[in-house]
């Protein structure tokens, strides 16, 4: 397959699995826009990374996804940069904070639903317009198993990702005309960086002697007895922009090692 001439924004592209997809995306010949968190350097040396696997079709266009005047900005930026706008959105950044509700701050609400809710909806509207125009889009917002089920102290991670799926759903229908699809794509536990405090809270409560211990009964519970790996993640984004995938469109598409069917 290929994307040569398409343009994609990847959300949380700096590491973890939002990284994955922007290398994959970018091996199929997209041009990449990336954002992010990262020290300087960091983002430095990934600029350079992809301006060399997108023919120096790539760039970074920082943006606090915490404030919607910031993501407005951004999509301003990309603007200058891609007249036409972009044709793959993948909506990927996120965080977690485990916490009972009766005790969840209400600052990490506010933050949790701007970041995972809020800013997709913004990235949507501002691009889904151009993709219309062209008869051609790609929109693939990255949920979780957790917006299908929940665990104790999840309740808000749950909330606002069981709420891009029904984003996803939505949107879904009123692109179909259009050419644009959307979908939200749940996975189980991968192992990145972001799973390590989930991690470490697992060895306290099971009171296992070392991190590598409990990295492997923590990931060992889905039916596979594996965590999903980045790579199958990325693979099954780069799918859903190929035409095998035009007919899938307002699916919750899980990948989870079966954990959900337990």
């Amino acid at each position: 397959m290929d994307l040569s001439g398409k343009v994609a924004l990847v959300t949380g592209s700096t590491s973890g699995i939002g990284l994955g997809i922007a290398r994959s995306l970018a091996k199929k010949g997209c041009a990449l826009i990336l954002t992010g968190l990262g020290d300087q350097t960091t983002i430095d040396e990934l600029v350079k990374e992809f301006k060399v696997s997108c023919n120096g079709n790539a760039s970074f266009v920082p943006c606090d996804l915490r404030s919607r005047d910031s993501v407005h900005q951004m999509c301003k930026e990309i603007s200058k940069l891609h007249h036409n706008g972009v044709d793959i959105l993948v909506n990927n950044a996120g965080i977690n904070h485990v916490s009972p509700i009766d005790e969840y701050p209400d600052e990490k609400w506010d933050v949790m639903i701007s970041i995972m809710l809020t800013s997709p909806f913004d990235l949507i509207k501002y691009f889904i317009p151009s993709m219309k125009q062209k008869g051609w889009g790609r929109i693939i917002n990255i949920s979780s198993m957790m917006g299908l089920i929940s665990q104790p102290g999840k309740a808000v991670y749950s909330a606002a990702k069981s709420g891009i799926i029904g984003l996803s759903r939505g949107v879904a229908l009123e692109g179909a005309p259009f050419g644009v699809t959307c979908n939200a794509i749940c996975p189980g536990f991968a192992y990145t960086a972001v799973t390590d405090p989930q991690v470490r809270a697992f060895q306290e409560k099971e009171g296992l002697a070392t991190f590598d211990e409990a990295k492997e009964k923590f990931f060992s519970r889905a039916p596979t007895g594996k965590p999903v790996e980045v790579g199958q993640i990325s693979d099954l984004v780069v799918f859903l922009c190929s035409s095998g995938a035009d007919s899938m469109t307002g699916s919750p598409i899980v990948i989870d090692g079966g954990f959900t069917v337990q």
